[in-house]
C-alpha cells in the first residue's frame, strides 16, 4: 500500500489507483518487474488528485488479444478492485483501445496505458504555450483510435486531458469530426508557436554562445543541477517529469567563457512515439547543442538501463555522434560511502566521465572545468577588408575581443581577427 506523495489538496477526494504491471514472459526485450512496477507506481504519484491504493506484477505467458489478462486473473483483480474501491487502473504497458473497452466493462472502473498516463502528467506539467500545444496534439493522435472519451479537454488551457474526470461518452463520428477540427487547428496555431521559435533560434546563433544541453532519464537531478549552475529556481522535486518545458540560462564558466545551458524533459524507456514526434521541437535545443551532459543517476538500481534508454532516444531525435558528450554520474551522495568512492575513482580514470551530487554540489567544479575544456574551439587567424560604413561589424568584433590589429586603407578598415568557426559563422550573419 502506498500513497501519491504529490497529490495536492483539493475540495474532492484524491481517485483511488490500482497499478498493474504485466510481466509478460514471452517477450524478449522485456524489463525487470520489480523496479518497472516502482517507476510506474511513480509515474501514478507524479499525477496529482492519484492515491495508489494497490500495485502489482501480473506474470503472463502472453498477453490475450481481447482482455489482456487471463479469466482466472480477471475475476481475480475485479475482487481487488471491488474491495479496495478503486477507481482508475493503471497499466504499465500498451493497451489496445478493444482491450481498454473489455477490462473497463469487466472492472467497471476507468483504465489507462502507459502512454496515456505520460501523456496525461505531460499535460498537467506543460506550461509553455508550445508545450501546451504538442501534448494536445500527441494526446489526439492517441485517442483517436479509442474515441470513448469525451473532448472537454481542449478547451482548457492546462491541467490534465480528462482521462481521470467523469464519464463524458460521445458519438463516435461526432468524436472523430471533434478530434480532426482540432488537430487542424492545433496545427495551425502550432506553426505560428514554431516560427517564433526558430526567430529565438536564429537569433541566439548571432550570439556567440556555445549551447550546453542537459539531458538524461527522469529523475536523474538535471533540474537540481540546472539550479546549481546557474542559480535558477527551476522546479526540481523527487518526481518523473518534474520538468517538461525547457528552460535556458547563460553560464559564466571558471575560464570566463559564456555558455547558455539548457535544461530539458527527462527521457523515459517506452516513450510514447507521439511525444518523441511531438517534442522534436521542444528538443531541438539538443540538436543543436554545442556540448551535451548526460545526468545519470548511479543511485538507482537500473542505472545502466536508463542510460542506454537515453542513448536510444539521443539516436532517435537524430542528434549527431560528432556532438561531443560529457557523463555526469548525479547522486553520488545517495550511496554507500565505499560504493561512493569506488565510483568516483572510475569516473577519475575514465575520459569524459565525472562523479558528482548536484544536492551537496561534490564533484560540480570539475565539471565545470571540463565544459570549459570542451568548448575551447580551435582559433583562426583572418584578415578582414571592411568598408569604412561597416560600423556595426567592426563594434561587434571589439565586443568579441578578438581583434589582434587594424589598420586603415583607401577604401576602408584591413581588421585582423582571431576567431573561432562559431564567431566567423556569427559575424557572416550580422
Amino acid at each position: 500500500m502506498s500513497k501519491s506523495s504529490s497529490a495536492a489538496p483539493t475540495d474532492k477526494d484524491p481517485t483511488r489507483a490500482l497499478v498493474l504491471h504485466p510481466e509478460i514472459l514471452n517477450e524478449r526485450d522485456r524489463r525487470e518487474a520489480g523496479p518497472a512496477l516502482e517507476e510506474a507506481v511513480s509515474l501514478a504519484g507524479a499525477l496529482p488528485d492519484l492515491d495508489v491504493v494497490a500495485q502489482q506484477v501480473v506474470r503472463l505467458q502472453r498477453a490475450q488479444p481481447g482482455l489482456l489478462f487471463g479469466s482466472g486473473k480477471i475475476q481475480e483483480l475485479k475482487q481487488l478492485i471491488h474491495d479496495e474501491e478503486i477507481e482508475l487502473v493503471l497499466i504499465d504497458g500498451p493497451v489496445t483501445p478493444v482491450q481498454q473497452r473489455n477490462l473497463e466493462k469487466e472492472w467497471g472502473v476507468k483504465l489507462l496505458d502507459r502512454t496515456g498516463l505520460i501523456l496525461e502528467i505531460f499535460a498537467d506539467r506543460a506550461r509553455t504555450r508550445e508545450g501546451v500545444l504538442q501534448v494536445e496534439l500527441a494526446a489526439l493522435s492517441y485517442q483517436r483510435t479509442r474515441l470513448v472519451r469525451a473532448w472537454t479537454h481542449l478547451e482548457r488551457q492546462r491541467g490534465g486531458l480528462g482521462f481521470v474526470g467523469g464519464p463524458g461518452e460521445t458519438q463516435i463520428e461526432a468524436d472523430r469530426r471533434a478530434i480532426d477540427e482540432a488537430v487542424t487547428r492545433i496545427r495551425r496555431q502550432l506553426s505560428k508557436v514554431v516560427k517564433t521559435r526558430a526567430l529565438h533560434r536564429a537569433a541566439r546563433k548571432k550570439v556567440p554562445y556555445p549551447v550546453v544541453a542537459l539531458v538524461g532519464y527522469t529523475n536523474a537531478g538535471k533540474s537540481t543541477l540546472f539550479n546549481r549552475l546557474t542559480g535558477a529556481e527551476v522546479m526540481a522535486k523527487d518526481m518523473l517529469f518534474a520538468t517538461l518545458d525547457p528552460t535556458m540560462r547563460a553560464v559564466d564558466l571558471p575560464d570566463g567563457q559564456d555558455i547558455i545551458l539548457s535544461d530539458t524533459v527527462g527521457f523515459i524507456s517506452d516513450l510514447p512515439t507521439q511525444l518523441v514526434a511531438a517534442f522534436r521541437a521542444t528538443l531541438e535545443e539538443v540538436l543543436d547543442a554545442d556540448l551535451i551532459l548526460h545526468v545519470r543517476d548511479v543511485a538507482h538500481s537500473e542505472t545502466e538501463e536508463q542510460a542506454k534508454d537515453v542513448a536510444a532516444i539521443l539516436e532517435d531525435l537524430g542528434v549527431s555522434k560528432d556532438t561531443p558528450q560529457l557523463e555526469l554520474w548525479n547522486k553520488t551522495d545517495l550511496l554507500p560511502r565505499e560504493r561512493a568512492q569506488e565510483l568516483q575513482a572510475k569516473a577519475d580514470r575514465s575520459e569524459g566521465i565525472f562523479a558528482l551530487s548536484a544536492l551537496t554540489g561534490a564533484g560540480v567544479e570539475p565539471v565545470l572545468e571540463a565544459i570549459g575544456e570542451s568548448l575551447s574551439p580551435p582559433r583562426h587567424r583572418a584578415d578582414l577588408d571592411l568598408p569604412f560604413s561597416a560600423g556595426r561589424e567592426r563594434a561587434w568584433l571589439y565586443e568579441q575581443g578578438i581583434v589582434e590589429g587594424e589598420e586603415q586603407t583607401e577604401d576602408g578598415l584591413k581588421v585582423t581577427v582571431e576567431w573561432t568557426d562559431r564567431q566567423k559563422k556569427a559575424f557572416a550573419s550580422l
